[in-house]
């Protein structure tokens, strides 16, 4: 229900992005944790070790669509409300469970992961859908900046607690995130439901209130109508999971979905988990001695995202991530180079390319996957194609956590990372011949500019 008093929109946009910050946190605590696992349970199983890291993503495949498709139905705010219910229950099993509990922990770790899929797939279309169309961009890049602020948060956290005994350091570091996780569920009950899924369960006056929270006067008609008149298209027609692969649809979930995908095969999240453990492997030194350098990765992931929130609508979407897929794929394909050319060359080089990597990635992909997500889904398949994106996301993150440290334990890292370029290079590819350009355009714009290349695609045929 909407209360009656007026709701800050800067509160509403704060809080609506504000599950980014526990869904960073959980991405990036295990980094700092992991050395102290290690040495607690005197772990040395590559499988084991990439299971544990990789866990919480696993259980993100499935939390993502199961979310976006209950959200339909429930709404956005109800499912982010039971998401930062499964923040705190999954974060204190982290961190009690028994010594050598690997199983325990992996399992504890994949309830955790249907919470953090779950805010991967709500919070970009919570924000898309209260948004106007002219800031939606940066407004939603509000959530990437969360989300690298939830990595540096937990970055800082491990690094604090890194004096403590080594059992308690890790268990510390795990069970910390229950705290965001209780602020997040306080904020979001004062959060009003997405003007959208108002409209299209005819809670019109619900609707037109949440509206004049976070538009000017003179907007309010002239978007309740269009919303009306795209979901009026809509009625009499059943969406299901067949609905994504419908012609009306198909441009713009490939292009939505393939983005999604392209963010995580990329190999981003191989550094952000295994950071310490790349240095290790580099210079020779424990990696729980390393722990400084996640910080300086989340700095410049946090510098990065206020950048974006910059430049987010004064370029093409397009144009960023042509820009940022080239300079990453470059820059993890040049240590590979080097290593030929220069055999002895020094062994921080990777180190400092990855960094290179790290702050392109900052500002384009890493928030412009989201943005896309949030604003190129028409919204009759919206719920499930943003869970089908946050699905696929969460695969390719669950796959680099998983095969990296088997990768390396077979290969150089060079090597390992040189295929990770090439994927990215590919990721521009797809850009540049399967994404539309959506930057400035209504979210019902971007609806018809899918059906017209769908047209076109099928006279192509004929």
């Amino acid at each position: 229900m909407v209360n009656e008093k007026k709701i800050s929109s800067r509160f509403i946009y704060f809080f609506g992005a504000f599950g980014g910050i526990l869904f960073g946190y959980d991405i990036g605590v295990m980094t700092g944790a992991l050395p102290f696992l290690k040495e607690d349970w005197n772990l040395q199983d590559a499988s084991t070790i990439g299971w544990i890291t990789s866990s919480v993503m696993f259980g993100a495949i499935f939390g993502g669509a199961m979310a976006g498709q209950l959200s339909d139905r429930l709404g956005r705010r109800k499912m982010i409300l039971i998401s930062a219910i499964i923040f705190v229950v999954g974060s204190i099993l982290s961190g009690i469970v028994p010594f050598n509990g690997s199983v325990s922990l992996i399992l504890a770790r994949i309830l955790l992961g249907f919470a953090v899929g779950a805010a991967s797939a709500l919070v970009p279309a919570y924000m898309s859908e209260m948004a106007p169309a002219h800031l939606r961009g940066r407004l939603s890049g509000i959530n990437q900046t969360m989300i690298v602020s939830g990595m540096l948060l937990s970055y800082v956290v491990d690094f604090l607690l890194s004096g403590l005994p080594t059992t308690w350091a890790w268990r510390s570091m795990l069970t910390i995130a229950a705290l965001p996780a209780v602020i997040l569920f306080i904020g979001v009950l004062k959060l009003p439901e997405s003007p959208r899924f108002l409209v299209k369960n005819n809670k019109l006056d619900e609707a037109r209130k949440v509206l004049s929270y976070i538009r000017p006067k003179h907007e309010i008609d002239a978007e309740m109508k269009q919303i009306q008149d795209t979901i009026r298209e809509e009625q009499n027609k059943k969406a299901s999971w067949g609905t994504l692969l419908n012609s009306k649809y198909r441009y713009l979930v490939i292009a939505g979905v393939g983005v999604a995908a392209f963010q995580q095969f990329q190999g981003a999240n191989a550094i952000f988990y295994y950071i310490p453990l790349i240095v290790e492997t580099a210079t020779g030194k424990a990696a729980s001695s390393a722990l400084l350098w996640p910080i300086i990765q989340g700095i410049i992931l946090v510098l990065g995202s206020l950048v974006f929130l910059v430049v987010a609508d004064k370029f093409n979407r397009r144009t960023l991530l042509t820009l940022g897929g080239t300079i990453m794929g470059l820059s993890f394909i040049f240590p590979a180079i080097l290593n030929v050319i220069i055999p002895n060359a020094h062994p921080m080089i990777i180190v400092v390319f990855l960094s290179i990597y790290v702050a392109f990635y900052s500002f384009t992909w890493a928030p412009l996957t989201w943005v896309i997500v949030g604003e190129i889904f028409p919204l009759m398949i919206r719920g499930r194609a943003s869970g089908l994106a946050s699905s696929l996301n969460w695969i390719g993150s669950f796959l680099v956590g998983l095969l990296f440290p088997i990768m390396t334990a077979t290969m150089a890292q060079e090597a390992v990372f040189a295929i990770f370029g090439a994927i990215c290079l590919l990721g521009v590819l797809f850009v540049r011949t399967c994404v539309p350009e959506t930057r400035g355009r209504t979210l019902e714009e971007i609806e018809k500019i899918g059906e017209m290349k769908n047209v076109e695609n099928h006279t192509l045929k004929i």
